[in-house]
Order: C-alpha cells, then structure tokens, then sequence
C-alpha cells in the first residue's frame, strides 16, 4: 500500500467534502473564495467539514489574493481559532514583493501551528529562486510538503522542474513531498508517476461543471483509478 499515491482535492463545503472522500480522496485542502485563489475558511466551515469526512484536513492559511502575508496578526489569529477548532494540519506559504521567502510571517505562523503538519503551497513557483527558498525553508518545523506545478503557468510548463526536482528527493531542502497542482490533467500522470512523483492535488479537475458546481465523486473516482492503475 506504501506505493499508493496521495490524491488530494480542494473543497470549499461539507458537500463538496464527501464526494471527494466517496470518490477516492485521500485527504482535502479547505479553502474559500476560489475567486481569490483560495483564501481561510471560517471556523464553523472548518468545523462543519471536519464533522462530515474522516480523512484528513489541510487548512488554508492566506486571507487576500497573491503571495503577501498582508496582516501577519489577523492570519496569527486565524490560526490560532482554526487550531482551538481541531485543525492540525495546515497550507501556508508567502512571498516578499522582491520573491524571497517571507520567514518572518512564516515563522509566526508556524509557532502557532505548534508542530503541526503543513505545506508550503504554490507561492515557491513565484519564487526568485526555488532551490533557495527549499534551502531557506528545509529546517522549519512540520513542513512536510510542496504543492507546486513547476512553474507560475500551471503543470504543461512545469514538468521540466517537476522530474528535476523529484530526482533530488532526500537531498537538503528536498525532503518534502512534492504535491503536483496547478492544471494538472490526467494525461499528465503517466509521466510524472514514472518519474517518482507520488501526490496529487486537483481542483478544477474534480469540477466537470466548474467552480460554480460542488466536486464530483465520479471526476475524484476517475483520478484515483487513474492514480491506482
């Protein structure tokens, strides 16, 4: 089973929550405001998903559109309320307006989390300098994953970056898992899953009818299959 890959799908709502567990999700990132990009649930949303799947939860921690912190206390907070909630695990990640780590936001962040599980999400493909922000990163508590498509413009452009990284798997400031998101398609699969790549994130993907429908179970069931074949 050790060689099952991960298949995580967004969620907005409880509804959306089940079908992806009904269609073979092996854990959920919770958002809001997919129109932002993705932006914290509330904590009655976080609660009222949490009640309805039993698989795991990464919460979002970002409160406006694009890669800065913005208000480092009221995220701290956040937090801290989503914490008090249940939440124990957690998707964060911002950038300085010069594409460096933000560490300082981070770090609060984290110190929060208490040793919590997160990933550091796609902000590494703004980033000035990947390999650099791995290296900055690689000793901060309960990182355990990056979600990433290789490259700003989504998994097409990517994969290059994708199989290069991957292939450095164990090395300092690679540790992590790589979670490959950000248009990715099923016929991507077979050339990332050969090269080692073993987590998936979808979104869109999980939405025959878009991001105004819920997920649907069949689209995360076709996925899975897809992962598992």
């Amino acid at each position: 089973m050790s060689n099952r890959a991960v298949l995580e799908v967004i969620a907005l709502d409880e509804e959306d929550a089940v079908a992806a567990q009904t269609g073979g999700a092996d854990r959920l990132e919770l958002v809001t405001d997919m129109a932002a990009d993705g932006l914290t649930p509330s904590r009655t949303g976080f609660a009222a998903i949490r009640a309805a799947v039993d698989i795991p939860l990464r919460v979002m921690l970002r409160l406006t559109d694009g890669f800065a912190a913005g208000d480092v206390d009221a995220l701290v907070a956040r937090a801290q309320e989503l914490r008090a909630a249940g939440a124990d695990e957690f998707v964060l990640g911002f950038l300085t307006a010069e594409g460096e780590p933000d560490l300082v936001a981070v770090e609060r962040l984290i110190a929060v989390l208490d040793g919590c599980r997160w990933t550091f999400h796609r902000a590494i493909d703004r980033a000035a300098d990947r390999d650099g922000l791995r290296k900055r990163l690689a000793d901060l508590p309960g990182l355990d994953t990056y979600l990433t498509a290789g490259s700003a413009t989504g998994v097409d452009d990517g994969l290059a970056t994708l199989k290069a990284e991957a292939a450095r798997r164990g090395e300092p400031g690679y540790e992590a898992q790589i979670l490959v998101g950000g248009g990715l398609r099923l016929d991507h699969l077979p050339e990332l899953r050969a090269a080692g790549l073993d987590a998936f994130h979808i979104g869109g993907a999980a939405r025959p009818h878009g991001w105004t429908s819920p997920v649907s179970a069949a689209a995360v069931r076709a996925w899975r299959e897809a992962l598992d074949g």
